[in-house]
């Protein structure tokens, strides 16, 4: 699917799982639609196939163009990207459903995000989707019917008749990933609003722990000077995300942050609460004197 919700799977091997575990799945449209998410990032082939429906006259679109006829399509594309990509990440950065008797319907964004051996080197490459889709209840359990997915990013929107799965994601983002800047090191990260002031220490892709409740980054895209990601504190149990702006030189970058979770409180609107980022490089000479 989607490479988001799907990467085109299968082994066919079901594995035998509680009835409680499969009601907890698709107890309702999100939980769903989540699930099949984190089922694709972790390449759980049968519970994919569970939760997809199997008719034969069912189209959906991926990108560049592709169409999927049935559930045959559909599952040897996800057997072949899952057997060429290492590793997948998949993190969802917005997700609205809408629900009416036994059909749900949603639109979503979210980060591809794929790690291919090449030669020596684990290269690691960015697909910024949006996608929508319908689900149908049968049998009291949600299942996705048909999706269709195109990029966020308009850079990618002209990649048309490119082969199958591993050549097309990587090729779509090279140009993308060619821009990236390297963000590693410490950071002094100031919330305008509250002036709450902490420190990052990233890698060169953006992801590392901060000194605020034992918080977390993880970046999803840099493309050109634009940064976005997620952020996790476990220590009061939060979530969310943040876009910033980085400067010329790329030693400061300014921008937002909203929540996307609050303890048991889920589905808060992305970007409408939150505040105002400051980040600032910490440049060390020579003597390693700040």
């Amino acid at each position: 699917m989607m490479r988001g919700l799907l990467a085109p799977v299968l082994l066919l091997i079901f594995i035998a799982v509680p009835i409680i575990v499969l009601a907890s799945e698709t107890s309702d449209p999100e939980s769903a639609i989540r699930r099949l998410v984190r089922a694709n990032a972790e390449k759980d082939l049968p519970t994919l196939s569970r939760m997809m429906a199997h008719d034969a006259d069912i189209i959906s679109y991926g990108v560049a163009g592709r169409k999927y006829i049935g559930w045959s399509e559909l599952e040897q594309g996800m057997r072949d990207e899952f057997l060429n990509a290492q590793k997948l990440e998949i993190p969802i950065t917005e997700l609205k459903v809408w629900t009416k008797d036994n059909l749900a319907w949603y639109s979503m964004e979210l980060d591809y995000i794929r790690y291919v051996a090449e030669g020596a080197e684990v290269k690691r490459t960015i697909l910024p989707m949006r996608e929508t889709g319908v689900l149908e209840r049968r049998d009291g359990r949600w299942q996705l019917l048909s999706w269709h997915e195109s990029f966020r990013s308009a850079g990618l929107g002209h990649v048309s008749g490119l082969p199958p799965a591993d050549s097309r994601l990587r090729h779509a983002v090279e140009p993308q990933t060619s821009r990236k800047p390297d963000v590693g090191g410490e950071w002094d990260i100031l919330e305008v609003e509250d002036d709450k002031r902490y420190t990052a220490t990233l890698d060169k892709n953006g992801n590392g722990p901060y000194s605020q409740h034992g918080g977390r980054f993880t970046t999803t895209t840099i493309a050109d000077r634009l940064w976005q990601g997620t952020w996790y504190q476990p220590g009061n149990d939060r979530e969310g995300g943040f876009e910033i702006q980085l400067s010329d030189d790329g030693a400061e970058a300014k921008g937002i942050w909203w929540y996307t979770r609050v303890g048991k409180q889920k589905n808060i609107p992305p970007r409408e609460h939150g505040g105002t980022y400051h980040w600032k490089k910490q440049i060390f000479s020579s003597d390693g004197a700040r």
